[in-house]
């Protein structure tokens, strides 16, 4: 025993600490003692609170295990129980606006707020639940999976065209998917191995891709006209009714380097989308049309129209100086369908003061092109 504690004969022999003048525990470790102070009060009485809670739980809660599984409490609560609460809370919230959005036409859809607001959360979350692991999160896609942040588009960017795609999918397993295919021209035998580079050479010029050619660019556009117009067009601006890509922009789903190029027309493409028709209801597929349409700014109808269309417009236009009277011939101006808007009568007789009005138009709206860089995939395949 230490000076420092005594033994206190009240105390049945246990040690008083001296300095503080309470009783010790007895355990010691390298010389520093327990001491034996009683519990604070407050703690106490929370104790005894929880203690109390605790049975009131056991009684009202499921708690105690048995062989069946557990008392299941006076209250009945689950937590399956809770889970289709909290699902059918969801769906209360879902039918205030889903019945209006099933008999919404997609139009009425993205000019009403509310519906169009509805359908961008859920296409979002069905988005990421089922199409992120592909186009990523963002729909920025990656080699091989187009990038739906962009408006460029294999088989046309409207609304009603988008849900078709994601309805039956492309090379998919469904009869109504659909349906293109990019020839192995190499590895198939199509083209011999030079008439290969030199395609890929021409294709490569199409976007303003340089470098060093393996032969003549003429004898690589021959070879274009005959094998590969049919699908990608004469302009090689591609054909949605193909779903041919464009080839004179940078955006390239496989990638545009030479390489890349090459095996692509050398051992071809046929990468797949699935079809959801039976994975998702109608409305959710619906859901996800628009939110994917809304991702690369939204194409219409008329945006399509004037698209497919401008390849067939890029006509050379004549100076005003160079044109002769046959050029504005009036046997050669379109006439609107009985119905449709036409010329004021007081202009139709004459002719050549709208073509030059239009005439100016065109040449202003073609300044030059910035020089494009490359993205790594076309939307829609």
């Amino acid at each position: 025993m230490t000076d420092g504690n005594k033994k206190n004969p009240g105390h049945q022999g246990k040690e008083i600490d001296r300095v503080s003048g309470v009783e010790t525990t007895g355990h010691e470790w390298d010389g520093l003692k327990e001491l034996n102070n009683p519990a604070p009060r407050w703690w106490l009485w929370v104790f005894y609170i929880t203690c109390i809670w605790s049975v009131w739980y056991w009684v009202v809660y499921p708690s105690w295990p048995t062989l069946s599984g557990a008392t299941e409490g006076s209250y009945g609560w689950t937590q399956y129980k809770k889970l289709a609460a909290e699902q059918q809370e969801i769906i209360d919230r879902q039918n205030a606006y889903l019945d209006r959005f099933k008999k919404a036409s997609f139009s009425q859809i993205l000019k009403d707020k509310e519906l169009y607001a509805f359908a961008k959360a859920g296409g979002s979350a069905a988005f990421k639940d089922n199409c992120a692991t592909c186009h990523g999160t963002g729909g920025a896609g990656g080699p091989g999976y187009p990038n739906l942040n962009d408006d460029d588009w294999l088989w046309g960017g409207e609304i009603d065209t988008i849900y078709e795609t994601i309805l039956y999918g492309i090379r998919s397993a469904h009869d109504d998917t659909r349906i293109s295919e990019m020839p192995a021209f190499g590895k198939d035998e199509l083209l011999e191995a030079g008439q290969v580079e030199q395609v890929v050479d021409y294709v490569l010029s199409l976007s303003g891709k340089g470098g060093e050619h393996h032969g003549d660019l003429n004898a690589g556009q021959q070879i274009f006209e005959e094998n590969c117009a049919s699908c990608h067009g004469e302009d090689a601006k591609g054909l949605r009714d193909s779903g041919a890509p464009n080839l004179t922009d940078s955006i390239w789903l496989f990638g545009g380097d030479r390489a890349s190029v090459y095996k692509t027309v050398f051992e071809g493409r046929k990468g797949v989308m699935p079809t959801w028709v039976d994975r998702l209801d109608k409305q959710t597929i619906r859901q996800l049309a628009v939110y994917v349409h809304e991702l690369g700014g939204g194409e219409t109808r008329e945006a399509s129209a004037s698209e497919q269309a401008a390849p067939m417009e890029a006509t050379p236009v004549q100076d005003e100086s160079s044109a002769s009277d046959e050029d504005v011939a009036p046997s050669e101006v379109a006439v609107p369908d009985e119905g449709e808007d036409s010329i004021d009568e007081e202009d139709s007789s004459g002719v050549s003061e709208p073509l030059e009005e239009t005439a100016v138009p065109v040449e202003e709206a073609a300044p030059p092109m910035p020089e494009e860089t490359e993205t790594n995939s076309h939307d829609g395949e």
